[in-house]
């Protein structure tokens, strides 16, 4: 069950990132680029659980789980400081 769960959650982060940046390339609101490089570091972040919790429980990834999930964050961060959603 929990891996069924959690290969949802990595889905949906994929699809909301291929959405994101599928968007960008039409219409270059960079907005859209880091949302979307955001949601693919979260898409990396959910394949790590997966890994982290179903095939190697026994060894722990937190770590870089975490920091996969920090460089995501900074990359929205960035973008809405930066960029302020200028075109």
């Amino acid at each position: 069950m929990h891996a069924l769960i959690y290969a949802i959650c990595a889905l949906s982060a994929l699809s909301c990132a291929v959405l994101l940046l599928n968007r960008y390339v039409r219409t270059r609101f960079r907005l859209l680029l880091w949302s979307g490089l955001c949601f693919a570091g979260l898409t990396l972040n959910n394949a790590l659980v997966m890994v982290d919790r179903i095939v190697l429980p026994q060894v722990d990834l937190s770590t870089i789980r975490l920091s996969t999930t920090l460089i995501a964050l900074l990359l929205l961060v960035y973008g809405l400081i930066v960029d302020r959603g200028q075109p």
